[in-house]
């Protein structure tokens, strides 16, 4: 076993299948359907615990993450669906305007949609049944928790990335202790309804969400598998 192996297999713990940098990094995907069985504290504790290793600017850790399970979580669930079901329009903390974005980006998010909708056997002219599939946002994809990403609201675009780079450790953490995960930008349309279950101040701003758990591997839509653009179309090496 490498170096990098083994020092990553130490990092996150000997209880689990011996898995490198680059088999977490590489396994991991958004998972849409996850079984009805919470995680023991004991493994929330550890994947959190890891996160909290994520680089940021100035070691400022702008991160805030507030975590929703059992009661609460099924109570926030049944709160953004009553939303979305009533058609109330989202209100995010953080809006990007609208830019125009170049085809190359275009085509590969219409390719992502396809790759699901050919997994849940869904056409794409089909859009009752395409709006159902987005609604399981909203449902958290069944998962049993749920994990809301905040910042302060003195910081910027420079601490988002931040936050990111958090994410991104939790979600490899979790994949390399046996947990699923989906980024959902969804979980940031509502963000009033977070402040007031976890009772946090408007200076608390909900940037996106992750829901996590164990894959349901019965579903069909977990079938679905992106591809990634090649290293010549992402980097460009100059000496």
């Amino acid at each position: 076993m490498s170096a990098m192996c083994l020092k990553y297999w130490s990092f996150f713990g000997s209880n689990m299948s011996q898995m490198s940098l680059e088999e977490a990094v590489r396994s991991r995907r958004s998972v849409r359907g996850f079984l009805n069985q919470p995680v023991p504290q004991d493994v929330l504790n550890k994947v959190f615990d890891i996160a909290r290793w994520s680089p940021s600017g100035t070691n400022m850790q702008p991160w805030q993450t507030y975590v929703a399970s059992g009661s609460l979580r099924d109570r926030l669930r049944a709160q953004m669906m009553e939303r979305v079901q009533a058609k109330v329009p989202p209100s995010q903390d953080h809006k990007e305007p609208k830019r125009n974005i170049g085809q190359v980006y275009k085509d590969r998010r219409r390719e992502c949609a396809a790759v699901l909708y050919r997994a849940m056997d869904i056409e794409w002219d089909d859009k009752p049944a395409r709006a159902s599939a987005s609604f399981r946002n909203f449902e958290l994809f069944d998962a049993p928790h749920v994990a809301f990403l905040c910042m302060d609201e003195g910081f910027g675009l420079g601490s988002a990335w931040d936050v990111g780079m958090y994410a991104q450790t939790l979600m490899l953490a979790m994949t390399a202790n046996g947990l699923a995960s989906c980024a959902q930008g969804t979980m940031g349309h509502h963000p009033d309804l977070v402040r007031e279950a976890f009772g946090l101040g408007d200076e608390v701003k909900v940037l996106f969400g992750i829901s996590f758990g164990y894959e349901d591997t019965s579903m069909k839509v977990n079938e679905a598998h992106t591809e990634r653009a090649s290293l010549e179309d992402t980097v460009t090496f100059k000496s």
